[in-house]
């Protein structure tokens, strides 16, 4: 039989790509109480109970990463005096896109003296990728948040570099209804950007650290103990913020892994992080 391609594109169509959805979101009490839990699509959670007895949201993606057009929505409500860490199963991989851009909208609420870790592990992009991500969070005057967000640009080991890639990061943070933190991070050509001192400065791996408490400016001194010459951080209104800049993955977790503690009152990384 002979078959003709494009007669049978003509018959059957063009291929539809299939993309990922998810959406998922949970609300916790005072004492770690699980208040409500809702799960769709290919966003799922579990939890876990750590030895210092914190309660752990690991969150996970089914469909084993990120391709142009999948969209994924994570939300986390503390109530007041609840705490809680949350964490990825493993790191999110982003995929190169055929031109449709993967998207990601986090929404976090803290009521008074609730705690958040937000401790995702690294997003590692891969070769023409393309992300877009939100965080939406409100804070509580009385709340405490600790958010991380690594970012790999290409596995070194497996000689992925001079990748070109496209990431944009939208951060708004508001205390008590009143905006603290804004902060727009867009690459549009990681080649470029890398290269560039203002962004990235020959870094291909980086790090947001965004630390919101009453004490935020007491921790500043003990992460600037930490951080490296190509790395910075400052503080003020109740809030601290670095970002860290590295050669490649690991060199980023010598130097996060540190910063973390420094802020978590040198409490040491969720196990799924401990490679």
């Amino acid at each position: 039989m002979n078959l003709n391609t494009a007669s049978m594109r003509a018959f059957v169509g063009d291929p539809h790509m299939q993309r990922a959805r998810g959406v998922a979101g949970f609300c916790v009490r005072e004492q770690g109480r699980l208040d409500t839990l809702l799960q769709q699509g290919s966003a799922k959670i579990r939890f876990s109970t750590s030895p210092d007895g914190a309660r752990d949201a690991v969150l996970i993606n089914t469909a084993g990463g990120l391709a142009g057009g999948d969209h994924f929505q994570w939300s986390v409500d503390l109530k007041a005096e609840a705490h809680c860490r949350v964490v990825t199963q493993a790191c999110e991989k982003i995929y190169r896109s055929s031109g449709e851009t993967a998207r990601v909208a986090v929404e976090m609420t803290l009521g008074e003296g609730a705690s958040l870790d937000w401790l995702p592990q690294e997003t590692i992009l891969f070769n023409q990728a393309r992300l877009e991500r939100t965080f939406e969070i409100d804070v509580a005057p009385s709340a405490r948040l600790l958010a991380v967000e690594a970012v790999i640009a290409g596995r070194r080991a497996m000689g992925e570099t001079g990748i070109t890639a496209h990431l944009t990061d939208r951060w708004r943070v508001r205390r008590g209804g009143r905006l603290v933190f804004a902060d727009n991070l867009k690459l549009d050509d990681l080649p470029s950007a890398t290269g560039r001192r203002a962004l990235l400065d020959g870094a291909c791996a980086f790090a947001s650290v965004l630390f919101v408490a009453p004490d935020a400016e007491d921790r500043l001194e003990g992460v600037r103990a930490v951080l490296g010459s190509s790395s910075g951080a400052s503080a003020f209104d109740g809030k601290l913020f670095c970002r860290i800049l590295a050669g490649d993955g690991m060199s980023l977790r010598r130097t996060l892994v540190p910063v973390m503690a420094a802020l978590r009152g040198g409490s040491p990384p969720p196990r799924l992080w401990i490679v």
